[in-house]
């Protein structure tokens, strides 16, 4: 056997790397990056400000409209059970007014002076001194240059048609004949309806000497949108009281007079205008800063009762006898 020559190819082979390379497969594309999310419009602060102090005025018109609507009547109810009872203690103490003078001034406003019954409604209504604005929100008004039911003369009680309890929405309902009940510090006396007048309606010929009636006055026309005065004419049906003193037709002041509004509250409105617009910037900035609920947790009552107030005192400059 040679020991030489070339080596067999198997030994040629050795160390060599046998294996099958296999070829990489392409990468699957790169999904695209998202799109970052639109960036938002940048706040104006003048708009948003504006929509708040603008949501704060409906809130407040809304409380306008609940004060003449809701809370008036509960004013109203209250009033007239604190006047009843004081009333009925002056009845009993015989102290009641029968007159519209008091030591030769005129009774203060507000003073109850009758109880006014109408069966037919079932209207019990504690009459007070006075027919302004303000003191019409109490109840029906006695007009101070006439005498007290009872008494000779004709004696006229103003009432409202809608707000604060509307007293005398239904009075022009009554028909003739209708029974109207009036208990003063002299006594009860009774009348009898005559019929209903509006404007432009002849006026009844005065009652002759020794006879008394009674007239009750109203709006007219729409609840909220009276256009001029409605009355009621009654004939008294029982003796006549003696009529002690008269009030001078200057001794009523203007705002007492039918349809007049209260001037005297331009003051106390501009005065809670002031506080509830201070109060509802600071309801906005609470907003800006703290945050949307807490805003809402303060402002509501706050606001509420300040709307409710001022609102109160705006329903003094309306008719007195809406």
């Amino acid at each position: 056997m040679r020991r030489g020559g070339t080596a067999p190819a198997h030994a040629a082979s050795e160390g060599k790397d046998t294996r099958v390379t296999v070829l990489d497969q392409p990468a699957p594309p790169l999904a695209p990056d998202p799109l970052p999310p639109p960036a938002a419009p940048p706040e104006r602060s003048g708009l948003v400000l504006a929509g708040q102090m603008l949501g704060i005025l409906g809130a407040v018109l809304l409380c306008f409209v609940a004060q003449l609507v809701l809370f008036g009547a509960l004013k109203h109810e209250r009033d007239q059970n604190t006047a009843y009872t004081d009333f009925r203690a002056r009845l009993a103490n015989a102290v009641a007014p029968v007159g519209g003078l008091a030591d030769g001034r005129l009774l203060a406003s507000g003073t109850p002076v009758a109880i006014l019954e109408i069966p037919r409604f079932g209207i019990q209504e504690v009459v007070s001194e006075g027919t302004s604005a303000r003191t019409l929100k109490s109840g029906p008004g006695h007009v101070r240059n006439t005498p007290l039911p009872g008494q000779p003369g004709t004696s006229v009680i103003y009432g409202r048609k809608a707000a604060y309890g509307g007293p005398f929405a239904m009075i022009d309902m009554l028909r003739s004949g209708d029974l109207i009940i009036v208990t003063t510090g002299q006594g009860e006396s009774r009348y009898s309806v005559q019929g209903v007048r509006r404007a432009n309606d002849k006026e009844r010929p005065a009652p002759g000497a020794g006879k008394g009636r009674l007239t009750l006055a109203t709006a007219d026309g729409s609840f909220f949108l009276p256009t001029d005065v409605l009355r009621v004419d009654a004939t008294l049906t029982t003796e006549v009281r003696e009529r002690p003193g008269s009030v001078p037709a200057f001794a009523v002041p203007d705002d007492e007079r039918a349809m007049a509004g209260d001037e005297s509250a331009l003051v106390p409105i501009a005065l809670w205008t002031l506080i509830l617009a201070a109060a509802a910037v600071a309801v906005v900035y609470v907003r800006q800063r703290v945050g949307r609920w807490h805003a809402w947790v303060i402002g509501i009552p706050v606001l509420g009762v300040l709307g409710v107030t001022l609102a109160d005192q705006a329903a003094a400059l309306l008719p007195n006898l809406m």
